[in-house]
């Protein structure tokens, strides 16, 4: 059993890893910017008997080293908090780059002094619009432009962890995910456009597809697996692609929404590529299923229809999928 701490314990890749890993029999806790109910108090009596979660900053050093301090040790460190997406990041660019630049600073000032193993959590994002195949050397042999501040803060990120691994020898696996959907991935403008779709799919609600971008879909379930198997074969310094083997258009995604939900056609509306957004990703993951036993085992349409119905299911909708 090992001693593991996930931060962003509360968003969507976070809380499904954290059940992934403690139904492995790890020994989990996981920070936050909510309040919780089984929730460490550090000033308070603590009401539940085994508290597994702090709400936490990880831009505030004193936060994050008080959860090191009260309820480590820990061997491995899952580092998802972070400022997620593009347009989050135009609108809300003071809070990306304190969260995503300074607090996994934070982080890794920590892991120098206490020397636990860190799982970083970057981005496709990092790829920009390069045209080829994305394999995770390509970032070592070009100089890639980064298209937004998101990408910006993750790339950012991973030579923070390649600094700190030359000046104090850390140890750091750096995962890159790509368009991560499925159920617990609650509704949000700046969410997946998986996610953006159904939902408005669901409630009657127009939304834009913009025409030429490619993708590929990787459904929660797969990636939590995969994610939980770096515990069992860490390997310091490398890079995994971490993402769906079926590329689509996002046309072909709104109309299997579409066919999925029963929403009409009408609502969508259609318009030229999107200014500084990828066009085409295609990525090689077979390193991924090399040293993690990466599966994709949901199709588009199956993983959609789960998502769907949990949608359904939490929103109270009429719709049945």
């Amino acid at each position: 059993m090992a001693r593991i701490l996930v931060t962003g314990g509360l968003g969507i890749v976070g809380a499904q890893l954290i059940t992934e890993l403690r139904e492995r029999g790890h020994h989990v806790v996981s920070c936050d910017l909510q309040h919780q109910p089984n929730e460490f108090g550090f000033s308070l009596r603590t009401d539940v008997k085994a508290p597994l979660y702090a709400r936490c900053d990880i831009g505030e050093f004193r936060q994050i080293e008080r959860v090191f301090d009260r309820l480590g040790p820990f061997d491995y460190v899952y580092n998802c908090a972070a400022e997620f997406g593009r347009w989050n990041g135009e609108d809300f660019y003071e809070m990306l780059w304190r969260t995503n630049a300074v607090g996994t600073k934070n982080i890794l000032r920590l892991q120098e002094k206490l020397k636990f193993k860190l799982i970083h959590f970057s981005s496709s994002e990092v790829y920009g619009d390069w045209p080829d195949v994305m394999v995770e050397t390509v970032m070592d042999e070009y100089e890639v432009k980064q298209m937004n501040d998101y990408a910006m803060t993750k790339w950012v990120n991973e030579m923070q962890i390649r600094n700190s691994a030359l000046m104090y020898g850390t140890e750091t696996v750096v995962v890159r995910l790509f368009n991560t959907y499925g159920p617990g991935e609650y509704y949000s403008p700046y969410r997946s456009v998986n996610c953006r779709f159904l939902y408005c799919a669901l409630n009657n609600l127009p939304y834009t597809v913009f025409r030429g971008h490619s993708r590929t879909s990787t459904y929660l379930a797969d990636s939590c697996r995969t994610l939980a198997n770096i515990k069992d074969n860490f390997k310091p310094g490398e890079t995994y692609n971490i993402g769906g083997d079926q590329l689509h258009s996002i046309e072909e995604l709104s109309d299997l929404i579409l066919k999925i939900t029963g929403a009409e056609p009408r609502l969508v509306q259609y318009r030229d590529s999107e200014v500084l957004t990828t066009t085409r990703k295609v990525l090689d993951v077979s390193k991924s299923i090399r040293d993690l036993d990466h599966k994709n085992s949901y199709s588009l349409e199956q993983g959609l229809r789960l998502t769907a119905e949990w949608m359904i299911d939490t929103y109270h909708l009429k719709h049945s999928a």
